[in-house]
């Protein structure tokens, strides 16, 4: 199965279900199985500010506990969406779908950038350590 690998806390944002688009530089035709992979590094700073410290709390996280270097969930790719229009508090994409709240303020909606559609989360009991890679990778590790 494809595997993405995402900095925390974002990695975890999206196996909660908090986060269910994740924003790249790029587009994937990938569609189907998506492995979510938790990155290394923590970005501590931001894990302080608001939104992210309460929803991070309100499931018993803080940027001291986040898992990292594991596969935290599989969840479906099912879509990818070319951001057209940033403003300060929401975006779209080119099938006009408006992103906004917690939400937009999770992700990068730069003009150009893609959001990729993720649903289905399967988080992890039991996160699996494994290396991470850039870009889309292969995962196998027996899970269907």
């Amino acid at each position: 199965m494809k595997a993405i690998t995402i900095n925390q806390p974002f990695a975890t944002l999206v196996a909660l279900e908090e986060k269910q688009l994740e924003t790249r530089s790029w587009s994937t035709k990938h569609r189907g199985p998506l492995a979510i992979h938790a990155g290394k590094k923590i970005d501590k700073k931001i894990c302080q500010q608001e939104p992210y410290k309460s929803v991070l709390a309100k499931h018993g996280y803080t940027a001291n506990n986040l898992p990292t270097g594991a596969v935290v969930g599989i969840c479906q790719l099912v879509d990818c969406h070319k951001v057209l229009v940033d403003k300060e508090d929401h975006a779209i994409f080119e099938n006009n779908t408006v992103v906004s709240g917690h939400e937009y303020l999770f992700g990068d909606y730069s003009l150009g950038r893609y959001a990729w559609r993720l649903i289905d989360m399967n988080r992890l009991q039991e996160p699996i350590v494994v290396k991470g890679m850039q870009g889309l990778w292969n995962f196998s590790n027996g899970i269907k």
